[in-house]
């Protein structure tokens, strides 16, 4: 362990890992944030921190498991001349979750102003439901967040390193964005949109099909930037509205 703290490469790899750790931790931290938008403020509040809690416990104890994790990339199964194994199995199922997941609050929020009061009253019972499913997709990205590691570092202390603090960056993050997403109906439409693209690269991933995150990341990024721009416009045609309301009362 003290070698480690003498090896550039060691800290080279946790650097490295920590950045890799923080930018597949977003997808973690925008779907517990969709998820809790739904929740009454007192219980989204606590269904967020007990989703990163066991994200947390999850990436740890997967760590731990590395012989086991290893034997999840034999393969299992062919299907149409494709071999797979459980690890594959398990991205694929995960990937078509989090697809149907996404489609279906696509489809709440579409219709979300006809049954309004339906979907409040519903909501006030959902904690349950809802820590189940962030449960779910946890163990899918720590899945993915584990195998990714072994591949990049060697020793267990530098995996439970970087995966220790992206999690506290995560846990940091995560207040921040899901109060915005909350506050901007709009972002969480992109969200989703955003959450879809990832199932879609987990089933691909799944089939041995690699689909470049950056592709993704940029891409969202680009039409966050664009949602940030009709954002502050929207605010500002809100002030004007307002202060050449306040003028006319004045003038009358």
């Amino acid at each position: 362990m003290l070698e480690l703290l003498s090896d550039p490469q060691a800290w080279a790899a946790l650097a490295t890992l920590t950045a890799l750790e923080i930018v597949l931790g977003i997808d973690n931290i925008v779907f517990i944030s969709v998820l809790v938008a739904r929740l009454p403020p007192e219980k989204a509040d606590t269904a967020r921190k007990l989703g990163l809690a066991l994200a947390f416990v999850f990436r740890i104890i997967l760590l731990l498991g590395l012989t086991w994790i290893m034997g999840l990339t034999a393969p299992v199964l062919t299907i149409l001349g494709n071999e797979l194994s459980w690890r594959d199995l398990i991205l694929i199922f995960g990937g078509l979750f989090l697809i149907a997941k996404a489609v279906h609050e696509i489809h709440a929020e579409v219709e979300a102003r006809e049954h309004h009061e339906e979907e409040k009253s519903a909501t006030q019972a959902a904690f349950g439901i809802v820590l189940a499913q962030i449960v779910v997709v946890d163990l899918v990205f720590s899945l993915d967040s584990i195998i990714t590691a072994i591949g990049m570092a060697q020793d267990v202390e530098v995996m439970i390193a970087a995966v220790v603090i992206a999690m506290i960056v995560m846990y940091i993050s995560s207040g921040p964005v899901a109060s915005f997403i909350a506050r901007h109906p709009t972002t969480k439409m992109l969200a989703l949109a955003f959450l879809v693209l990832i199932g879609v690269a987990l089933v691909a991933d799944g089939f041995a099909y690699h689909i470049p995150r950056g592709y993704i990341y940029t891409a969202m990024v680009f039409a966050g930037f664009v949602e940030a721009f009709n954002i502050i416009a929207s605010r500002n045609r809100r002030r004007a509205l307002k202060d050449r309301y306040e003028d006319s009362a004045k003038q009358k």
